[in-house]
């Protein structure tokens, strides 16, 4: 999938900005006056599956059909990806984009995803970003540039409101109700919704998934969700659960941080408006609330430009 917002690229100096989740991973490029002049998607990919050589392998791949895309357009002279998972240099990862894109390992900055969204909402110092995707983190960069965060720990352990989590809860709630009463999700249209996306309702297909499916395929489940929200009870209070599990992300800043502004924003946030009006209850009146859509790899784009101007 590639867009092109303008007609006419001036192909002089661009800049790419990569945004990589667990279900999508975006980029876009950037001119020498800022503008976007051509975006587009490729697969989820995370920092974490550098731990294997079949997740290096996934990765190498997906970075290369993304340089393929952005190459047959034009050469970006400087890239700012930023990654979820990513916790640190990597120097293989900076390289392997570098050479899929014929830069130096200098023109390459990889850095956590989050820290490009924030970006994309505040200055450094301005507010506290909420983040709900595959997973879930609130973020604040104060004004000497240091990353303080919420959350975010993996959807192993919690990453509560992002939509692993609510895609998890839903099964839980299926499973459960089948051991009270076998063949009660006949009855419930987020059961119905959400084994149709499986492929059927035996439990066999359930734990395969599960235990098998990558964190991105799993929270694509939370579609199925939130579209029986309006018709199940359970589907509702799932994702009214999920905004209060996104507001104590905020709350915990708050109270380590002092008050300011919040917004709330990633592709889970925006399954149903269940999640962000429940969110906007659990916080105190007093603290301003915004919902976005988030647009954080065409901020990498226009940081990337930027540097790359600063190098001619």
């Amino acid at each position: 999938m590639i867009s092109f917002p303008t007609a006419n690229i001036d192909a002089a100096v661009l800049g790419l900005g990569i945004d990589a989740g667990g279900t999508q991973t975006r980029w876009a490029l950037a001119g020498a006056d800022g503008a976007i002049v051509a975006d587009g998607a490729v697969e989820g990919l995370s920092a974490l599956q550098m731990s294997s050589a079949a997740g290096r392998s996934t990765l190498h791949a997906t970075f290369a059909k993304l340089a393929q895309a952005v190459l047959a357009i034009g050469w970006p002279r400087a890239v700012v990806a930023g990654l979820t998972g990513f916790g640190g240099d990597d120097v293989v990862l900076t390289q392997a984009l570098a050479d899929l894109l014929a830069l130096q390992a200098g023109d390459v900055t990889i850095c956590n995803d989050i820290e490009i969204a924030y970006r994309d909402s505040f200055e450094p110092g301005e507010g506290y970003l909420v983040y709900a995707g595959t997973g879930s983190i609130a973020a604040w960069i104060d004004t000497d540039g240091v990353f303080h965060r919420a959350g975010g720990r993996g959807v192993l352990l919690d990453d509560g409101g992002g939509g692993y989590w609510i895609a998890r809860e839903a099964l839980r709630q299926i499973w459960r109700r089948e051991d009270e009463a076998p063949g009660s999700w006949q009855a419930s249209p987020m059961a119905e919704a959400v084994f149709e996306q499986l492929g059927g309702s035996d439990w066999s297909l359930s734990r395969a998934f599960m235990y098998g499916e990558d964190r991105g395929s799993i929270g694509r489940l939370a579609l199925a969700v939130a579209a029986s929200a309006d018709i199940d009870p359970l589907a509702l209070d799932i994702l009214q659960r999920a905004g209060q599990e996104l507001a104590r992300l905020a709350l915990a800043l708050t109270a380590r941080h002092g008050p300011r502004p919040v917004v709330l924003a990633g592709r889970a946030a925006q399954l149903h408006p269940a999640i962000a009006s429940a969110m906007r209850a659990a916080l105190p009146a007093s603290l301003t609330m915004e919902q976005k859509v988030a647009r954080a790899h065409e901020a990498a784009a226009k940081v990337a430009v930027k540097a790359a101007l600063r190098r001619l």
